[in-house]
C-alpha cells in the first residue's frame, strides 16, 4: 500500500477517466500549490499521484500494487530556457480554409445617425390610401398625392444628406486608417510585430474592421494592452506572448496551464482588461486572446476551449476562430465606438 494513497490524494474514484483525474489534479493544485499556502511537500506529493495515474502503464503497475516508477526517473527533454536568438515565423494560411473569408467580399460603409424613423410615416401612407382616398376624386385626389410625393421626396433629401454629412466627418476624422498604433518596437517584442503582421493581413480583410495597438486600460498612460480588433459591437483584446514549447490552457479565472501544470513562466492582465472595457463601453462584446508563440525551437499547442474569457491560442487558430466570432456579427462601424477605442491608444 502506498502512504498517501494517489486516488485519495487527488479525491478520486479508483475507476476515474483521465480527464476526472486531469480535473481533480488541477483543482487541488491550486489550493495546494506553495504561492497558496500549502505545504511544498504536500504539493510533491500530490504532482507525483497525477504523474503516475496519469500515464496508463504507470497507473496499471499502481493499480497492481507495485511500486510506481519513481518521478525523478522518468526522464524528459531538458528544456535549456528560452532562446534570445530564436524568432518564430508568422504562419502562412489558405484563405480557402477560412470559413469568414468571403466576408471581406462585402461593402463597408460607416454608420451614421439615425434618421427619424419612418414607421409613422408608412402607417399614414396606409391610412390615407386605404380610407381616405377612396373616399376622394378628382382635384382634391391630386392634390393629396402630390402633398405624398412632396413630403416623401423631402424625407428622402434629408435622409441622403445626413447619410452624407456622416460620411463627410467620418472621412475628416478617420480618412481610410484602419489600422491605429504600433506595435511594440524593443528587440524581445518580435511577438507583437508578428501579431501586427498577421492582423493586418488576415482580419482586414473583414468588412469595417478596426485594429489597435498599445491600448491603455481607463485610468492608466501605458500600453496594458497589445492589440485590439473593433468589428461592430464586437472587440477583441489580445496579447502577444512569447513562451516556452508546451501545451497551454486556461481556466474560466485565468489561471494558465502549461504540460497540465500551473503555469509561473509568464503573466497577462487580460481578464483584468476585459472587466475594464466591458465597464468603458456597455453594450460591447468583449472577450480576450492570448496569442503564443515558442521562444525557442519547439512546437505551441493549445486546448481547443474558447468559451473561457481569455483563451491562449496558437496563431492559426487565432485567425480561424477569432476571424469566424467576428464574422458572425454585422460590422457596420460605430463612429463613437470607435473614437472610444481610439482614444485607448498609446
Amino acid at each position: 500500500m502506498h502512504d498517501p494513497g494517489y486516488y485519495e490524494m487527488l479525491g478520486v474514484e479508483r475507476d476515474a477517466s483521465a480527464t476526472e483525474i486531469k480535473s481533480a489534479y488541477r483543482s487541488r493544485a491550486r489550493a495546494m500549490h506553495p504561492d497558496a499556502g500549502g505545504s511544498p511537500r504536500e504539493f510533491h506529493l500530490l504532482r507525483a499521484a497525477y504523474e503516475i495515474l496519469s500515464d496508463p502503464h504507470r497507473r496499471a503497475d499502481y493499480d497492481r500494487g507495485l511500486a510506481p516508477t519513481p518521478v525523478r526517473t522518468r526522464r524528459r527533454p531538458r528544456e535549456f530556457g528560452e532562446d534570445p536568438s530564436f524568432v518564430a515565423t508568422m504562419p502562412r494560411l489558405d484563405p480557402q480554409t477560412l470559413s469568414w473569408w468571403h466576408r471581406g467580399e462585402e461593402r463597408a460603409c460607416p454608420s451614421s445617425p439615425r434618421p427619424p424613423g419612418h414607421a409613422p410615416a408608412v402607417i399614414l401612407l396606409a391610412w390615407l390610401l386605404l380610407v381616405v382616398l377612396p373616399l376622394m376624386a378628382g382635384w382634391l385626389l391630386l392634390t393629396v398625392w402630390l402633398l405624398l410625393a412632396t413630403a416623401v421626396a423631402i424625407w428622402l433629401v434629408r435622409r441622403h444628406l445626413d447619410l452624407a454629412r456622416a460620411r463627410a466627418r467620418f472621412s475628416t476624422e478617420f480618412g481610410k486608417v484602419t489600422v491605429f498604433g504600433r506595435p511594440g518596437a524593443d528587440a524581445d517584442q518580435w511577438g507583437e510585430r508578428l501579431t501586427a503582421e498577421l492582423l493586418a493581413r488576415y482580419l482586414t480583410r473583414l468588412p469595417n474592421v478596426r485594429v489597435f495597438h498599445g491600448l491603455s486600460l481607463p485610468g492608466s498612460v501605458f500600453a496594458d494592452v497589445d492589440h485590439a480588433v473593433l468589428a461592430g459591437k464586437r472587440l477583441v483584446l489580445v496579447e502577444s506572448k512569447t513562451w516556452l514549447p508546451g501545451h497551454y490552457g486556461a481556466d474560466d479565472d485565468g489561471t494558465l496551464w502549461r504540460d497540465d501544470r500551473l503555469f509561473r513562466g509568464g503573466a497577462t492582465r487580460l481578464i483584468e482588461a476585459i472587466g475594464a472595457y466591458r465597464e468603458l463601453l456597455p453594450g460591447v462584446e468583449v472577450r480576450g486572446a492570448l496569442v503564443i508563440y515558442p521562444s525557442r525551437a519547439g512546437e505551441i499547442t493549445t486546448e481547443a476551449d474558447f468559451e473561457v474569457p481569455a483563451p491562449p491560442m496558437t496563431p492559426e487558430q487565432f485567425v480561424r476562430d477569432i476571424g469566424a466570432w467576428l464574422a458572425a456579427e454585422p460590422s457596420t462601424v460605430d463612429i463613437d465606438l470607435l473614437r472610444k477605442v481610439r482614444e485607448r491608444v498609446v
